[in-house]
């Protein structure tokens, strides 16, 4: 199976600007106790990882009870997690494949990609073979086995540099659930309005805004009806006026 990857992905350096440092905390070490006072701690930490959060429909109870009665590994939980119709719809489906690369990689393997090399690598992963493919390669990588193994949940690697308070963002608040072209094609497709129609509509009507703001569709037409009666009038009001006072 490695072998296959290996052919199949481009080569990339597998290293960033944080890379000198490598710690990682406890918490992040397998966990191979899976009694049952703790199944529900880490199948809430999983989901975490994975969805962020989960609420009560997106659970999949059939892979819960296989994680608690020991027929599958953590990892085997994570796959599930990974190629459920959840993770597909929220993340798969409404980002391209690039943007899908980064967010699996900060999810399961707890770190930013080491650039666009490995981005590009996994991406040609994806449209060859199958999201499905890309999952297993960065679950069955010697990379995950050596930083969580088969039984340890994942996290984000911490990764702590000399004169910074802090260490790597969170993979939640680097990476939102869907990017800006997800974002672009709704409001193509008219399911979502912009930000500036929004405040457009959500602004109150003023005759300086028919004025002075020119609108677009089908109120063009009514902004150059009401431009053309107030101007008509404005004519001839003033017309009026001098009729009336040049009149004997």
């Amino acid at each position: 199976m490695a072998s296959l990857f290996a052919r199949a992905r481009l080569p990339f350096k597998p290293s960033s600007q944080n890379s000198r440092v490598d710690s990682i905390s406890a918490s992040l070490q397998p966990c191979l106790d899976l009694a049952p006072d703790l199944s529900s701690e880490i199948i809430e930490r999983c989901y975490r990882q994975i969805y962020f959060h989960a609420m009560s429909c997106d659970r999949d109870r059939f892979l819960e009870s296989q994680l608690r009665s020991g027929s599958i590994t953590v990892r085997d939980f994570i796959r599930g997690l990974l190629l459920s119709d959840r993770f597909y719809r929220g993340y798969v489906e409404c980002n391209g494949n690039d943007r899908v690369v980064e967010q699996v990689i900060g999810r399961v393997l707890g770190r930013p990609v080491y650039g666009q090399d490995e981005v590009k690598s996994w991406s040609i992963v994806i449209a060859e073979q199958g999201f499905a493919a890309f999952v297993d390669g960065i679950l069955e990588s010697p990379e995950y086995f050596e930083r969580f193994g088969i039984d340890g949940i994942p996290d984000q690697v911490n990764r702590i540099l000399p004169g910074r308070s802090q260490g790597e963002m969170p993979i939640y608040q680097r990476l939102p659930r869907y990017g800006e072209s997800w974002r672009d094609r709704l409001i193509r497709d008219g399911l979502m309005i912009s930000v500036d129609a929004f405040n457009k509509i959500s602004r109150p009507m003023t005759v300086s805004r028919l004025i002075y703001e020119k609108p677009e569709g089908r109120l063009f037409k009514l902004w150059f009806v009401f431009l053309f009666v107030l101007g008509v009038g404005s004519v001839s009001l003033v017309l009026l006026v001098f009729r009336q006072m040049f009149t004997i």
